[in-house]
């Protein structure tokens, strides 16, 4: 069955996206408002606010009021309130850290660790490897990110830690936590990911960054070029551990670490660490403590599932019901191929609806410029491939569709973990077709649950 138009387009249009031509030097940020990398071309002063020209715009054109509380939740380029330093010394209390660390922990509104913090901080501080694990939203970041920041000398222009995450975007997401702990340290804090022109990237190494987050295939680039020195490496993350150490990413992730002294502190996070993951990073590891704070994170207790089975030309006229039943919230839509998903997001376009489509093949300017109106409401659904799925942090997703089944049961935790996150109530619908109902079953059984079942005809 094919999409019923709608009766209202959204129009369309396309910002400008321009260069300088000139050979000025440019700075790798973080945008204020949307969390997106983007370049700038002067050296941004602390504590004042940088923005990416789609939110650049969209502000100056008095647009992003509506926005404001989303971009108070951002760390990166607060503002804090007067007296709000003094709160510092109340966050994570009986944890033993730099006055400057606490402040900063303050100043992003967080006076209380969450359980895998609390757990896993005090042991990394002491040196211990650890194996981290926590469903989605449970702030893994903050958990490695302070301990991390703790162990670097500023006044030693050499790499002491290195973050591994497997996407672009999960970089970038993890170098803003960072960077507003480091903020008043004299700490640098470098990105490396591909997508965009290397030589930013050399330029920042040059300078003697402190801390590097990085794709494992950039990362290994910088180092075969003999930009990028590993040698004083002294804490080592690998974030997203059970895509970092499978067959996709384990190739360059040994070699990147076989770069690195052996004697160092590893610690390994992610929403789902399988057994085999346990052995793997035992090669990795010395006597690691393991951190389960979601051991039972199958039951994913504040999100509702829902799951419908539907024939394959029905799900196209299903989504649209869904979509039109959102009320304006944000909302993710999962494909299984690139193909896929640019045809949906296309098909979804044609009818009106505001959709971004995030996918592989994009280049890294146009991945920012999807996620930039993803964040700011302009395009509140987003049709993605699993680039997705991985570490990132969208506020205000109610809902997540699985309009095609994941390949394993870790994607199917990890997409879920879109929504619901850091406590709050969340939605999944999965669509299951008659020819999808062996892989369902192979689900299931991974996450040890059975869910409900309805007919779409009869549900909707």
């Amino acid at each position: 069955m094919s999409f019923q138009p709608r009766s209202t387009r959204r129009p369309s249009g396309r910002g400008s996206n321009r260069r300088s031509s000139g050979r000025k030097r440019r700075f790798d940020v973080a945008c204020s408002n949307c969390n997106t990398a983007t370049v700038v071309p002067f050296r941004p002063k602390p504590g004042r606010p940088v923005y990416c020209r789609p939110c650049f715009d969209s502000l100056r054109n008095g647009q992003s009021a509506a926005r404001e509380e989303a971009a108070n939740d951002l760390p990166a380029s607060n503002h804090p309130p007067a007296g709000h330093a003094a709160k510092g010394a109340k966050a994570f209390p009986g944890m033993l850290m730099n006055p400057a660390t606490r402040a900063a922990i303050a100043a992003m509104g967080i006076a209380t660790p969450t359980p895998i913090q609390e757990r896993c901080i005090p042991e990394l501080l002491e040196g211990r490897d650890v194996i981290g694990q926590a469903r989605t939203g449970s702030g893994k970041t903050l958990a490695f990110a302070v301990p991390m920041v703790e162990c670097c000398d500023p006044s030693s222009r050499k790499v002491q830690a290195l973050v591994l995450v497997p996407t672009r975007e999960l970089a970038i997401q993890v170098a803003s936590v960072t960077e507003a702990l480091v903020s008043e340290q004299r700490l640098n804090v470098t990105l490396l990911y591909g997508g965009r022109s290397a030589r930013p990237q050399q330029a920042a190494l040059r300078r003697g960054p402190q801390i590097v987050i990085g794709t494992p295939g950039r990362t290994l680039d910088h180092l075969r070029q003999g930009v990028l020195d590993l040698r004083s490496v002294r804490f080592l993350v690998l974030d997203e551990a059970d895509e970092m150490l499978d067959k996709g990413f384990a190739p360059d992730v040994e070699a990147i670490l076989r770069r690195t002294p052996a004697e160092r502190t590893t610690a390994l996070f992610s929403a789902t660490v399988p057994a085999w993951v346990e052995k793997t990073a035992r090669k990795h590891q010395r006597d690691p403590v393991i951190v389960e704070v979601d051991a039972d994170i199958k039951s994913l207790p504040c999100v509702e599932h829902r799951v419908y089975t539907i024939k394959r030309g029905d799900k196209p006229k299903a989504l649209q019901t869904l979509l039109d039943q959102r009320d304006g919230d944000p909302v993710i839509v999962f494909g299984r191929t690139k193909h896929g998903v640019r045809k949906l997001a296309r098909q979804l376009d044609g009818l009106g609806y505001p959709v971004g489509a995030l996918q592989g093949n994009l280049s890294q300017n146009a991945r920012e410029r999807v996620m930039a109106a993803f964040r700011t409401g302009a395009t509140p659904i987003l049709v993605a491939t699993n680039v997705a799925a991985r570490g990132l942090d969208v506020k205000g997703v109610d809902r997540v569709i699985n309009y095609d089944l994941p390949e394993s049961q870790q994607y199917f935790t990890h997409r879920v973990g879109r929504t619901g996150r850091m406590g709050r109530a969340g939605e999944a619908v999965t669509f299951i077709t008659p020819d999808e109902e062996s892989k369902w079953r192979e689900i299931e059984r991974g996450l040890g649950r059975r869910f409900t079942r309805k007919p779409w005809r009869r549900a909707a």
